[in-house]
């Protein structure tokens, strides 16, 4: 059944990956059953669905607003002249877009053909469902995890630190993953992964936008938690599949990339669960990252005796320059951290 015009906003923030936004902006075509205002019709089918797609683009010196200009015009273009970091530019996104249902979706995916119509169908037929989030696959088609349950104050010490390196298999973040439940399994969760996440037009009227207090990382995870508190669900639906590129906005500055996970990281602490367990959680991270810098200096010096480590020796160097600029910054927040 056709229903209003703009039912769907995809907004898309953009950094510096020309050629992987293309790709995501050529998958949007593809789509089974949408029509994007400005772009050529869906061949043989009368679509269901009218959207928009709004990028986003901060600043990026590779080419990709005059890319996004020339290729694909129907896509709206609001060009940064400095990188207002994710969360700022999402929201100048939604400022801006009309659909019923807004889709936040990273440049570094494809879309399958049918996953937009499969998010925009379960929210029709479940309207308490507040934000829907697809099953994430990496290139070779491998599930990536992308649901998860609300962290627990355990959690802020296991995730992405040595301890889950040393201790990967743990019950802390079997939990928190939502290891129980099959990858096929459509889900009500607490929180999805924000690299592809449709969140019903209601669901932001009520409760804002994005946190801009996050420069980026953890923003979804507060936006999902914000909508819950206000009894919302959130549902996981793996009939709906997305391909992610993971990370190549963010692995193109690697130091920045440990400040900006860890400091909104700390910030979600303190925000959610108080400045007392914030502060022993940017404590023991800041001790990590000393740990880190040390083994990588011992792994420095052993290159100049051990045979065939010589060639590591700048791959050393630079991991211990990136971890001696987390420890400087403290991993206290900053609105832009350092490119």
């Amino acid at each position: 059944m056709p229903l209003t015009p703009l039912d769907l906003s995809v907004v898309i923030v953009n950094w510096n990956v020309r050629e992987l936004l293309a790709g995501c902006l050529r998958s949007l075509l593809r789509s089974q059953g949408v029509q994007f205002v400005g772009a050529p019709a869906p061949p043989g089918e009368q679509p269901t669905w009218q959207a928009e797609a709004i990028v986003v683009d901060n600043a990026s010196g590779d080419g990709s607003q005059d890319m996004v200009r020339s290729q694909f015009p129907w896509a709206r273009l609001i060009a940064n002249d400095q990188n207002l970091g994710f969360t700022r530019a999402n929201n100048q996104g939604l400022a801006v877009a009309e659909g019923r249902y807004v889709l936040f979706l990273n440049p570094d995916t494809e879309v399958h053909p049918a996953a937009l119509s499969a998010l925009l169908e379960f929210a029709e037929v479940h309207p308490q469902v507040g934000i829907v989030g697809p099953q994430l696959r990496y290139a070779d088609g491998s599930v990536q995890s992308s649901r998860r349950r609300f962290p627990t104050p355990a959690t802020f010490f296991l995730e992405a630190t040595v301890l889950q390196r040393w201790w990967p298999q743990n019950r802390v973040l079997s939990r928190y993953y939502v290891l129980d439940r099959p990858d096929d399994a459509v889900s009500q969760v607490d929180w999805v992964v924000g690299a592809a996440m449709l969140v019903r037009r209601q669901v932001l009227d009520q409760i804002g936008g994005f946190d801009e207090g996050f420069f980026m990382y953890s923003e979804e995870l507060d936006l999902c938690r914000r909508a819950v508190a206000a009894g919302w669900q959130v549902v996981y639906l793996p009939t709906a599949v997305v391909t992610h590129f993971e990370g190549k906005s963010s692995e193109q500055v690697v130091a920045a990339r440990h400040i900006r996970f860890h400091s909104s990281r700390v910030r979600y602490v303190r925000k959610y669960h108080g400045p007392w367990l914030a502060a022993a959680v940017r404590s023991f991270l800041l001790l990590t990252f000393v740990y880190q810098w040390a083994e990588e200096a011992a792994k420095w010096l052993a290159s100049f005796v051990v045979p065939g480590q010589r060639s590591r020796r700048p791959m050393r160097r630079e991991r211990m320059a990136a971890y001696a600029q987390v420890l400087r910054s403290g991993l206290r927040y900053s609105p832009v951290p350092p490119n």
